[in-house]
C-alpha cells in the first residue's frame, strides 16, 4: 500500500527545539478501498453491493538509545478503530509490544497459502472455531529479533484472558464473572531448515478453575508447515482448542490444507480446505464443519480484482444440511 500522507515532527517550539530534535517522529497513513459483490446460492442476500474502507495509521519515533517505537492503529469498516498495537524495538533484546487484539497463537490459526483470503474469510459465513489464545484481548507480547538461523520466537501474556476486551488507557476489562484467568501463548516459526520451507508450532494455556462449568485449564496447540518451490506453495496444519467444559464442548480439532500458484507477478490462483471437528460431551452433538474455497487474484498497478468460489458444509457445526451453502465473492480493491 502507498503512503497517503507523512507528517514529520522536528520541533514543538523554539524553547523545546532540542528535545523535539532528540525525539523526532512521523505519522503515515495507508489503506485500500474495496468494492464487493456477493452472491449466495439459494439465499436472498438483498443488495449484493458493499463498500469497504481499510486504513492503517502508523506513528514512529526513535529514542536516544537507538530503539524505535511504533504505534499501529487499524480502521476497518467500523465507526471506531478496529485494533491497535504499540511496539518497542530494543536493539539486542527484541520487540516488546502491547496489543489490543491478536498476536497470540492466533497468528497461526490459518497460515495456509492463498490468493486472497482464508478459506473461511470470504463472504460465505462458516462459523468456524479456530485457536486464538490470549490474543483475543489485551496482551503484552515479545518477538525475538536476533539472528537464530531462521528461528523466530513469539510470546504473549494476558492478566485476564478475556476475548474482545480492547481496553483503553486508565481502564480495565472489569469483573465479567467468567472463569478465565491469566494466560500465555508461545509460537515458534522456523524458515532456516531448507529453502522454501517454513515450519511453525504454538502453545496456549489459559487458567480455568476445575469447578463449575470447566474441568481444568483451557489449552490450544498448533503445528504446520508451508513449502514454496517455483511459483507453487503447499501447506498443511493442525490445531486444537481444548475448552475442557463440563456438559458442553470438549474441544475443536482443525485440519487445514492449501495450495497456491503464482502464474506471474500479477496473477495468483489458490485452493484451500479447512475441516473443523466439534467434540461435545454429548456425542450426538459431534459435528465436522468443512469449508473449501477456490480463489483468484489479479493485480493491475494499484488495483486488484479478487474472486472466491466458496462452499461450506455443516456451517456453525449444524449437524443438518440447513447451514450448507455455496457462494461467490467478487472484490475490486484500490490501494492509496
Amino acid at each position: 500500500m502507498n503512503k497517503l500522507t507523512k507528517v514529520g515532527v522536528s520541533a514543538l517550539c523554539g524553547s523545546l527545539a532540542a528535545v523535539a530534535s532528540a525525539n523526532a517522529g512521523a505519522l503515515s497513513v495507508s489503506g485500500t478501498a474495496d468494492v464487493s459483490w456477493v452472491g449466495l446460492e439459494d439465499t436472498n442476500v438483498g443488495n449484493p453491493i458493499g463498500l469497504g474502507s481499510n486504513m492503517t495509521f502508523v506513528g514512529t519515533g526513535e529514542l536516544e538509545n537507538g530503539s524505535t517505537v511504533t504505534l499501529n492503529v487499524v480502521h476497518t469498516n467500523t465507526a471506531n478503530y478496529s485494533s491497535s498495537n504499540l511496539t518497542w524495538d530494543i536493539p539486542g533484546l527484541g520487540k516488546l509490544g502491547v496489543n489490543q487484539l491478536y498476536n497470540g497463537i492466533d497468528r497461526i490459526d490459518d497460515k495456509m497459502p492463498t490468493a486472497w483470503e482464508e478459506t473461511w474469510g470470504t463472504a460465505v459465513g462458516t462459523g468456524i472455531q479456530t485457536v486464538s489464545g490470549v490474543g483475543g484481548g489485551m496482551n503484552i507480547n515479545w518477538t525475538s529479533t536476533q539472528d537464530m538461523g531462521g528461528l523466530t520466537v513469539h510470546a504473549a501474556y494476558a492478566g485476564k484472558a478475556k476475548a474482545g476486551s480492547a481496553t483503553n488507557d486508565k481502564s480495565s476489562s472489569g469483573d465479567t464473572g467468567a472463569n478465565n484467568g491469566s494466560g500465555y501463548d508461545i509460537v515458534l516459526e522456523h524458515s532456516g531448515l531448507m529453502d522454501g520451507l517454513n515450519v511453525f508450532a504454538g502453545l496456549s494455556r489459559i487458567e480455568q478453575p476445575a469447578t463449575g462449568n470447566t474441568s481444568g485449564d483451557r489449552t490450544a496447540t498448533g503445528i504446520g508447515a508451508t513449502y514454496a518451490i517455483g511459483g507453487v506453495t503447499l501447506g498443511y496444519q493442525r490445531t486444537k482448542d481444548s475448552l475442557n467444559s463440563v456438559g458442553g464442548i470438549n474441544f475443536y480439532e482443525n485440519n487445514a490444507y492449501g495450495v497456491s500458484f503464482s502464474v506471474n507477478d500479477d496473477l495468483t490462483l489458490s485452493y484451500g480446505m479447512h475441516k473443523s471437528k466439534q467434540n461435545h460431551t454429548n456425542t450426538a452433538k459431534n459435528t465436522e464443519l468443512e469449508a473449501s474455497s477456490l480463489q483468484v487474484s489479479y493485480s493491475m498497478g494499484g488495483a486488484t480484482i479478487k474472486l472466491a468460489e466458496t462452499s461450506v458444509d455443516h456451517g456453525s457445526y449444524d449437524s443438518s444440511s440447513a447451514s450448507d451453502r455455496d457462494g461467490t465473492t467478487l472484490v475490486l480493491s484500490l490501494a492509496f
